[in-house]
């Protein structure tokens, strides 16, 4: 049955719009992305088999350019899905830079599990941050496999001064999606702790993000 022919207190977009996106199952909330369905299934039923076949929203998100893939989906609806999660990152994105990044610990963590879904191989990004800890700019820094040989400290600094940052957050990938921190990831904090040191910038933590898990250095007293 097509959704149109639902009653209308059940319709995903009329209870969005009597209720609030809240009010909406993930599925609800991605039909209303899809708008309509495909031969003998409704946008609902579209969007809960996507859902299945990722693994949730946030198999959704790490899809990528595989979602035109999908059966029932070409580019335009997969353009329409991408285009919602860059939102949903950026206003994640501008929260940061409007508050404390210390006090907003899952701000922050909501922010990198966006920015990592859809990566394939390690990146390395910094969050550079002012006096009061709010975001200045985030940059992506490196690629590929990181170790003290391919994250280079000088060009760190380098980059903590031209954004006049106080502080820094560092962040990485494990897309082997094991968060458990190496003794190489150890090793490289440390060594960027020491240089960003001695132009006084505070290292105040250093994520590592493998899909839904953040784990944090400083709660782990790695710092």
């Amino acid at each position: 049955m097509a959704i149109t022919d639902w009653p209308a207190a059940e319709r995903p977009r009329e209870r969005l719009l009597a209720h609030g996106a809240r009010a909406l199952s993930d599925a609800e909330l991605l039909a209303v992305l899809l708008r309509t369905g495909a031969r003998g299934r409704s946008a609902v039923d579209l969007a809960r088999e996507l859902l299945v076949r990722c693994n949730g929203v946030r198999g959704l998100a790490a899809a990528g350019a595989a979602l035109t893939q999908m059966p029932g989906l070409g580019p335009a609806k997969a353009v329409q899905i991408a285009a919602a999660l860059e939102l949903a990152r950026r206003a994640l994105g501008e929260e940061l830079r409007a508050s404390d990044a210390l006090t907003s610990p899952e701000a922050v963590r909501d922010y990198l599990r966006l920015t990592f879904a859809d990566r394939t191989q390690e990146v390395f990004v910094a969050l550079f941050l002012d006096a009061q800890h709010r975001v200045l700019r985030v940059e992506e820094l490196f690629r590929g496999t990181l170790t003290q040989a391919s994250v280079w400290p000088r060009e760190v600094v380098k980059a903590a001064l031209a954004a006049n940052a106080a502080a820094v957050i560092f962040a990485h990938n494990h897309p082997s999606g094991v968060a458990q921190p190496s003794r190489a990831d150890e090793l490289l904090t440390q060594q960027l702790k020491q240089a960003l040191k001695l132009v006084e910038v505070r290292v105040l933590d250093h994520f590592i993000v493998a899909g839904a898990t953040c784990l944090s250095f400083a709660e782990r007293g790695l710092l």
